[in-house]
């Protein structure tokens, strides 16, 4: 089997690769990382946004690879609820025939201090940079590790929400026509 990954973020690729290790247990598996344009804001501002940024990397790693048999958009988002500055992360897999699961992953409020520095026009993985004094921790454990003190990190946050955006492919009940 061959996995593209719309993204070189090794948080991102080790998500696909345990999200397929669970999916598909004892399947050899092989993945290709891509860059791959979202076709949304480096920092998408909404849900819808952010849904779309996963579904365009998706759609466009098909394009770009297409002799593979799944391929994965992961994006990273934030939206103000209420009083807060959120953080989520929307996955969409396109599989055989064009069929596509998707997945949205938990949602994290994120401190005063990174908002600010986002309302400013800072991108996230910038803003939790400079208010945690570290070095690329989007490539890490990003605002979930930070935050839960590595309780939850990203890569697994987005391994859980893979892990459901392929339901459609791994359970029968989805073999059937989304008009039946």
């Amino acid at each position: 089997m061959r996995v593209v990954v719309a993204s070189r973020n090794p948080a991102k690729v080790r998500a696909v690769r345990g999200a397929f290790a669970l999916q598909f247990p004892g399947k050899d598996i092989e993945y290709i990382p891509v860059s791959i344009a979202s076709g949304v804001s480096d920092q998408p501002l909404s849900d819808d946004e952010t849904r779309s940024g996963a579904r365009n990397r998706a759609l466009n790693a098909g394009e770009q690879v297409p002799d593979a048999d799944f391929w994965v958009g992961l994006e990273g988002g934030i939206d103000t609820i209420d009083d807060y500055l959120m953080a989520f992360a929307w996955m969409a897999v396109l599989g055989p025939g064009g069929k596509i699961g998707e997945a949205r992953t938990v949602t994290l409020p994120l401190p005063p201090a990174v908002r600010r520095l986002v309302e400013a026009g800072m991108e996230l993985g910038d803003a939790n940079d400079q208010v945690f004094s570290t070095v690329n921790s989007k490539h890490q454990g990003g605002a979930f590790g930070l935050l839960t003190n590595g309780i939850y990190t990203r890569e697994g946050i987005y391994t859980e929400a893979l892990v459901i955006a392929l339901v459609p492919f791994v359970n029968s009940l989805f073999d059937v026509s989304p008009n039946h």
